[in-house]
């Protein structure tokens, strides 16, 4: 698996939690409060704001954000992570905003600029400082930097009269489907045409901060114990799905009691479900075979081991540096889980370059796709998507299946997975699968997950998830000749 959306793929283990919230409201001095190693620190805004319009800019040149963040000053990132995500939300509103002020578009610089203090100023409910301190220190920004030095006059006359019209210009903006939803406008019109009576839910919920959920390891605690040991702390949780705790706030990992030691790992409410559906009703009196194919950064792959003791696991990824977290993950979980996993930088598509010819008894293929589902966490993934991606990352996964499904032994199962809304990404790619495939039929499978729904597959059913990313389920067995 990629961390990057421009590899389509999950990353929920990767995010230690939600986004930092929003940057609680200033005077208007200018001054922002950045914390680095518990040492609090005097940001100026006018920074601040010069470096999210550089990560804007390059998440509208195609670049992940979790790329462009990792490489932003320690002292300035907490501040620019929260206000980053909070431009990334309202992107769609302060660009046809920008379109009102300036029909035609400034250097790319400029307009990044432009649009970061337009998405954090265009309503106060949220925002992170008032209006005018934002526009004052936008401008200061502009002129304090050579890349937009030139239009900062430009830039001053722009936002002088967006504090004049606000709401008129906001009103006009309303009738504008991506200004509205702040998605793309083929993202709001798929969503609409595949989810009729849901799909005002799903780019509401798209908008707001994702939960940190956690799975404990419940060889070591129970979830109540766990959770006794959180309250304790100050940290309130409740339960989520059979082994997990959805926490009320998100916290660094090291707040966590056992986090170091493997009691308990990040792992979204959705992604639990993928080790104990594959694994379900299976033989425990044998080590099974296990296939853990796009695994990186290895969360399920620690849930499979966790769930089945006997299990042995290979772990493939395409890129090797990803395969490290891999590493790193089982370390952190054990001497037994790393002795019982066997980590491979491959192409799960090219089985000829790494299987042994010995049968799997069970596959997990968590498929690359447009990380639809996982908006939530990272929001700058529906302005890098493009029409097109969809279909084509469905190619990739039926190629993905036709590569896998001959590895599978008889009998066994094969779990597929995406953390994608679309169904073309999702049940149309395994109903396409099975009319091809005679020899392979669907077990009960929760099928679509949609942020805020109950899932209403049959192994779920007492396993109200509700809040969780939005994910494709469907679980496959090979039938015996």
């Amino acid at each position: 698996m990629s961390d990057k959306p421009s590899a389509q793929k999950r990353q929920e283990e990767k995010v230690q939690g939600a986004a930092l919230p929003a940057a609680r409201r200033k005077p208007s001095t200018g001054q922002s409060q950045a914390r680095d190693h518990g040492t609090a620190m005097s940001v100026p805004l006018s920074r601040q704001l010069q470096a999210t319009a550089a990560v804007v800019q390059a998440v509208r040149a195609g670049r992940s954000l979790t790329t462009e963040l990792a490489s932003v000053s320690p002292e300035l990132r907490p501040g620019v992570q929260a206000l980053t995500f909070q431009v990334m939300r309202q992107l769609g509103r302060a660009m046809a905003l920008r379109e009102r002020l300036a029909s035609k578009a400034p250097p790319p610089a400029a307009d990044a600029l432009l649009c970061t203090a337009l998405a954090l100023s265009w309503q106060d409910e949220g925002a992170p400082y008032p209006a005018h301190t934002l526009v004052n220190q936008a401008v200061e920004a502009a002129r304090q930097q050579r890349q937009t030095a030139a239009q900062s006059g430009f830039i001053n006359a722009c936002l002088r009269r967006f504090l004049r019209e606000r709401e008129d210009l906001v009103a006009e903006t309303d009738s504008d489907p991506q200004a509205r939803w702040n998605h793309p406008r083929w993202w709001v019109a798929r969503v609409q045409d595949e989810y009729p009576q849901d799909w005002q839910q799903l780019l509401n919920m798209a908008q707001q901060a994702a939960p940190m959920s956690l799975r404990v390891d419940t060889r070591h605690h129970s979830v109540a114990a766990y959770q006794a040991q959180l309250q304790a702390l100050g940290l309130g949780a409740k339960a989520v799905g059979a082994s997990g705790l959805q926490l009320e706030r998100a916290v660094p990992v090291h707040q966590l009691p056992g986090f170091e030691l493997g009691h308990v790992s990040v792992q979204d409410a959705a992604a639990q479900v993928a080790a104990p559906l594959l694994l379900q009703g299976l033989n425990e009196d044998r080590p099974w075979r296990i296939l853990d194919a796009c695994a990186a950064p290895g969360g399920k792959t620690g849930h499979l081991l966790a769930c089945y003791p006997q299990a042995q696991v290979l772990a493939l990824d395409v890129d090797a540096a990803r395969c490290q977290r891999i590493e790193d993950n089982l370390m952190r979980l054990g001497a037994q889980a790393q002795a019982r996993a066997q980590v491979r930088a491959a192409d799960a598509a090219q089985p000829a370059k790494w299987w042994d010819g010995v049968a799997f008894d069970a596959i997990l293929l968590d498929a690359p796709c447009t990380a639809s589902g996982i908006v939530r966490r990272h929001p700058d993934v529906r302005w890098l998507r493009r029409p097109g991606d969809s279909a084509q990352l469905a190619q990739t996964q039926a190629k993905l299946l036709k590569a896998l499904w001959p590895l599978l032994a008889p009998g066994g199962r094969l779990l597929y997975c995406t953390c994608s809304v679309f169904h073309s990404e999702g049940e149309d790619t395994v109903q396409a699968f099975l009319q091809r495939n005679t020899q392979a039929r669907m077990l009960p499978s929760p099928g679509h997950l949609i942020p805020g729904k109950i899932p209403m597959g049959l192994p779920l059913k007492h396993n109200a998830l509700g809040e969780h990313d939005g994910f494709y389920y469907a679980l496959l067995e090979k039938i015996r000749d």
